[in-house]
């Protein structure tokens, strides 16, 4: 029969995203087949239509795209928490943690499991995840059943790193060209499987942590494979200290002579790039991913997310990882980027809740490539839903009019714990707040005892550096 379907949502609040701003529909309802949306309408409009799941929503829930993480190193999720407050960042704080952590696979397995369940019961049904070895993390997003484009995180710095704040990065071409050649295996192995939830891109860390030949050799591959680069661009000044020192120029205008700055490119976070390089860089087709969280704590900056929109669309939000931004959730993301902006320009009205909400949603889809697939409550697009419950106190009343409340609140209020259920691909991920794959008690089980070993191995490290106030606070029992 043509209208059988496989679940209905009738009588909801639906955001489809459709059009230039949200496209709501009061009293909406979604049809679901397989793994596309093939009905959007009224409830009334949705009278013929039989299911086998047929979904009241009386109301006072809301259907809506699944959120998008257009950035996410989920393998970092084992040592959230650990490197907050400094001044130096990431030497003072992740590398010593980083050392240990990679130097046990089970634990980045583990630790990446487990942020990514976090990310999706919080509404996140497309993942940008950028690590390694991501020939293994890749199976957890198959394991729960998540969209992901997914790349391996190629550098050349060593092992070890033991570079002072200040000197210039020492290479091991060795550990590169090995990164490499996972990447491209990853490539082969995974791209467009799990019915094409899986989709890989190559990762250079960034222009500063590997050699320009290295660089063009992952353009070409890139090329030659038809996929897209994802990269951190300018994202902070120890980049650019590294790029002026080694190439003589700032990270934007070396990845212009280089070939870098194009439709291919998906840069992430720009946190030290000028107004100037930010339009240049959207005026050459390039993507840019916001991660105003992570920023923030790492480095107290705004990243110049407006000047990049007055040239390109193509802005989409990301989490980061958990040691810098502490949580792997897109509402938090949302918020933060609305109102650190506001403060920024002084201007209460600018980057309001109905935009970013599009940032995390079909301007997502669009800025890593995935537009026609995901992003939006379409006829033929996949069923990527999420059903957000407002009778939760933190989400209620539902306001329609003189004014609407329902966007605004979901930016401003929400906090991802009341997304009550998920669709990826047209199959039920989570159900009733809970996720169905998985135990989530083991999971999270599983990731404290190996977070244990992480934290054993990473003692004698850390304690070797000179700038830890948080481990002195701890000693002189203020913390």
């Amino acid at each position: 029969m043509e209208n059988k379907l496989d679940i209905l949502f009738l009588h909801a609040i639906v955001i489809t995203m459709r059009g230039n701003g949200v496209g709501i529909i009061e009293d909406g309802a979604v049809g679901v087949k397989g793994t596309r949306i093939t009905f959007v309408g009224s409830s009334e409009e949705a009278s013929g239509y039989v299911a086998e799941r047929l979904i009241d929503a009386a109301n006072h829930k809301v259907i809506m795209p699944g959120l998008i993480d257009a950035h996410i190193h989920s393998g970092d999720g084992l040592i959230r928490g650990t490197a907050q407050d400094l001044n130096h960042w990431m030497q003072h704080g992740i590398w010593p943690f980083e050392q240990a952590l990679r130097q046990d696979e089970d634990a980045v397995i583990k630790g990446s499991l487990m942020n990514i369940m976090e990310a999706l019961k919080a509404g996140t049904t497309t993942f940008c995840d950028f690590d390694t070895p991501m020939t293994k993390i890749v199976e957890n997003h198959v394991k729960l059943g998540t969209r992901a484009r997914v790349t391996e995180l190629i550098s050349e710095l060593p092992k070890e790193n033991k570079t002072a704040i200040g000197e210039l990065y020492e290479f091991d071409p060795a550990e590169g060209n090995a990164k490499f050649e996972r990447c491209k295996k990853l490539f082969d192995r995974w791209h467009g499987q799990e019915n094409g939830r899986i989709t890989c891109m190559f990762g250079p860390q960034g222009a500063d942590m590997l050699s320009k030949e290295l660089l063009l050799e992952i353009k070409s591959a890139a090329d030659h494979r038809k996929t897209g680069i994802h990269m951190h661009v300018s994202q902070g000044d120890r980049e650019i200290d590294q790029m002026i020192k080694r190439y003589g120029m700032r990270t934007i205008p070396f990845l212009e002579e280089v070939g870098y700055l194009d439709e291919q490119l998906m840069a992430v976070h720009l946190t030290e790039a000028t107004e100037e390089e930010t339009r240049f860089l959207a005026g050459r087709g390039a993507g840019m991913v916001l991660c105003s969280g992570s920023i923030a704590i790492i480095d107290g900056i705004v990243p110049p997310a407006a000047a990049f929109l007055e040239v390109s669309g193509r802005l989409a939000l990301g989490s980061d990882q958990a040691p810098g931004n502490n949580c792997n959730n897109m509402f938090n993301e949302m918020k933060f980027t609305a109102i650190l902006n506001k403060c920024k320009f002084g201007n209460p009205s600018i980057f309001p809740a109905w935009k970013v909400l599009r940032m995390a949603t079909i301007e997502a889809a669009r800025a890593i490539g995935l537009g026609e697939e995901t992003g939006s409550i379409e006829v033929g697009k996949k069923a990527d839903i999420i059903m957000v419950d407002f009778t939760q106190p933190c989400l209620a009343p539902i306001i329609h009019y003189p004014v609407r409340n329902i966007v605004p609140n979901l930016v401003y209020s929400a906090k991802g714990s009341e997304v009550e259920m998920v669709l990826v691909d047209g199959k039920v991920l989570i159900d009733g707040f809970k996720v169905v794959s998985v135990d989530e008690g083991k999971v999270v089980r599983d990731a404290q005892e190996a977070a244990f070993r992480v934290a054993k191995a990473a003692e004698g490290p850390f304690s070797r550096i000179p700038d830890t106030p948080l481990r002195e606070m701890m000693e002189n029992g203020e913390l």
